[in-house]
């Protein structure tokens, strides 16, 4: 997601949000951040495709499956991988280049969910619009 954002005093501030596949660590968590990898995902998803194509294939052809059935056993295939997908950090940067009377600025900050990342994004460019940067108590810290 990018928005262009025109600050109170003139200068014009990109606000922009990517999705981060793994875990921004910080230096508190580095201890206790205990991962372990993508191996164990794919081997669990690996048993559940074999056992999938078991159930089908083992189904007598007499045998009526109603759909509902086969929608409630993807929508329990899918519950994981999508809430897994939904709940992934964002990174949040809103920055903007140096002019005659400005230094250049960035300030960074991690939301976790989709829709929070959309509010917090809708926010701070709210606050620039109104204040020229981000709020300091904000999820954006400024870096150098």
């Amino acid at each position: 997601m990018n928005r262009v954002v025109r600050g109170s005093d003139g200068r014009l501030w990109t606000v922009r949000s990517s999705l981060e596949w793994s875990n921004p660590i910080a230096g508190d968590d580095f201890e206790h951040d205990v991962n372990g990898g993508a191996g164990p995902a794919i081997l669990m998803f690996g048993v559940l495709l074999v056992l999938a194509t078991t159930f089908v294939l083992w189904t007598p052809p007499g045998v009526y499956v109603p759909i509902w059935l086969i929608l409630a056993l993807i929508a329990i295939a899918l519950f994981f991988p999508v809430r897994w997908l939904l709940h992934r950090p964002w990174t949040i940067i809103a920055e903007t280049p140096g002019e005659e009377e400005h230094q250049p600025e960035r300030w960074v900050g991690v939301q976790r969910g989709f829709l929070n990342v959309r509010q917090e994004t809708a926010k701070i460019a709210r606050q620039i619009e109104l204040y020229a940067e981000p709020d300091m108590n904000g999820s954006l810290q400024p870096t150098e």
